[in-house]
């Protein structure tokens, strides 16, 4: 039998069948323990993806040859769609950072994961290959569902975060209270 917390009164009660009378008030006992567990490196894993996909989006103007080898061939301007990518991949890592538009910039980065996923597509039906990553199938099978591993990783971060622990590159005393984030 699961537990309800109420954390207004910190009483704790069954979980009725009924689940649509639950408020953001209580929390259920057992999930609740994981979710705290995993939150405890939301902000750690935060960093690390903005870091990642910062340096990500800089290698798109670094060494753009690879992004347009395996740009499909039916879009037009592949160096400009890479340099385009790049440039949002660098803007929603920054934007991670910035807690006032940081629900913002997840939600960007799962456009630009949805968006990118045709070349990642076209490199696998077509056993693109690429200079140092292994070509193998199994490279190519892999690499597809980790877009659903990235989307869902920025998808953690549309959901508001707690203001003290929340990552940024601007110190928080030099956000304005009003700002909603």
């Amino acid at each position: 039998m699961s537990l309800i917390k109420d954390l207004k009164s910190n009483s704790l009660f069954p979980l009725t069948e009924d689940k649509t009378t639950l408020s953001n008030q209580t929390e259920i006992v057992g999930i609740s323990t994981e979710l705290k567990h995993m939150s405890k490196y939301k902000e750690i894993l935060r960093v690390i993806l903005a870091i990642s996909i910062i340096v990500v989006g800089v290698t798109h103007f670094a060494i753009p040859e690879p992004y347009v080898k395996i740009m499909p061939p039916q879009l037009p301007y592949p160096l400009g769609l890479v340099y385009l990518s790049g440039f949002y991949e660098i803007l929603g890592g920054i934007g991670l950072l910035v807690p006032p538009v940081s629900q913002a910039a997840a939600w960007g980065l799962i456009a630009l994961f949805i968006a990118v996923f045709p070349a990642n597509i076209n490199m696998a039906v077509n056993h693109i290959k690429l200079e140092h990553i292994p070509n193998s199938p199994w490279v190519h099978i892999i690499r597809l569902p980790l877009q659903a591993v990235l989307i869902a990783w920025a998808w953690w971060y549309t959901k508001p975060s707690d203001r003290e622990k929340q990552a940024s590159l601007i110190p928080k005393s030099l956000i304005p209270q009003e700002l909603e984030w």
